[in-house]
């Protein structure tokens, strides 16, 4: 069995109904049960990451996050948040470099050992797009108090979707960026696809060779936050992966559904590929997976996941429609409750989310 990278669990990195702070915290137990290690905090839904990054959070749910935290802590799971300064290169100045070292010394009172600095689905076609990403990266580095610093390059994948609806990549932009960061630094990369179908080994290793590092894996599944995706669920464990060796590969992270415990699945099949819970880690996540969400509803999500999955809302007619809600309704446990949700229609599109 190859050896375990030192960072596995999930990146909260979607877009639309953010998950409840219960939620969150269950799944810490949850990440620490299936011997998973890092939980990512990252939801575009919080203004305080991205939009309105310069502004502290509330008292409340500042209070939520130094909790979160410490229930990270106390079940030996690497808790870190994401911090999304939106376009923040295309202006970096004196006043933009205080009050983002500032962002960064209250982050510190988080006592977290994971920072991630994300330049994901923002406006990317400069020149100088690398150089400034890293003038921005280096001054997080002289203030933050992490032990491991992660960054989303602009351009994540080599799909070519991302130029698209974020301009032209810069010419050497990956090369650039990789050679102008410490080795140190982790970078995040989707794979072939901004949700890839399938990740290898080669596609692993030739992630590495374009950033000039081992690549940190942010898996967009079983995420379903896009146009397409929101209208589906994805129930089937991590599909058509390979756990790359550690030159070509520093981690590996699920970014989940809007549907928390529905994403319960998929996440485990992270744990099953890595063999986090030693050499039966199948069977164990099997048992584990009955335990949290109970054996007559993972019957159910098992009968049904095909035509969730592939179908989704769009193929199911009002009549089906009405007897899944009355089976669903009858069955124990939150993931039976979010299945009703989505059936009912509640989990809507984010026009935000552009990369489905």
């Amino acid at each position: 069995m190859r050896a375990t990278p030192p960072w596995l669990g999930i990146v909260e990195g979607f877009y639309g109904r953010p998950w409840s702070w219960g939620a969150r915290l269950a799944w810490v137990e949850c990440l620490a049960r299936l011997g998973l290690n890092s939980y990512l905090y990252a939801p575009k839904a919080d203004p305080w990451l991205r939009r309105d990054w310069q502004a502290d959070w509330p008292a409340a749910q500042w209070h939520e996050l130094q909790g979160l935290s410490a229930a990270c802590a106390g079940r030996g799971v690497h808790f870190g948040v994401g911090l999304s300064p939106f376009a923040l290169y295309r202006d970096y100045r004196a006043p933009q470099q205080r009050a983002l070292r500032d962002k960064v010394r209250r982050l510190n009172a988080l006592d977290a050992p994971l920072l991630a600095i994300l330049f994901d689905d923002m406006p990317g076609d400069l020149d100088d797009l690398a150089c400034r990403q890293a003038e921005i990266v280096a001054d997080v580095l002289a203030v933050t108090r992490a032990r491991q610093v992660f960054v989303c390059p602009t351009y994540y994948s080599f799909d070519p979707v991302l130029e698209q609806h974020f301009g032209r990549r810069p010419a050497g932009y990956w090369e650039q960026l990789g050679a102008a960061l410490p080795p140190g630094v982790g970078l995040f990369w989707t794979g072939p696809q901004v949700c890839s179908e399938s990740l290898d080994s080669a596609d692993q290793a030739a992630a590495a060779a374009a950033l000039g590092r081992p690549a940190v894996l942010w898996d967009n599944y079983p995420v379903n936050d896009g146009a397409k995706r929101s209208r589906r669920l994805y129930l089937d464990p991590l599909p058509k992966r390979e756990a790359g060796p550690p030159q070509t590969t520093l981690g590996h992270f699920c970014n989940p559904m809007n549907q928390p415990w529905c994403s319960l699945p998929g996440v485990a099949g992270l744990a099953a590929l890595h063999g986090t819970l030693g050499e039966d880690s199948r069977q164990q996540i099997e048992g584990l997976l009955d335990a949290l969400l109970g054996g007559p509803l993972r019957a159910a999500l098992r009968a049904d996941s095909a035509l969730f999955r592939d179908g989704g809302l769009d193929a199911i007619g009002a009549a089906e429609r009405r007897q899944l809600l009355q089976r669903y309704s009858c069955l124990q446990g939150p993931a039976a409750a979010e299945v009703c949700a989505w059936l009912r229609g509640e989990y809507t599109f984010d026009p935000a989310c552009l990369t489905d």
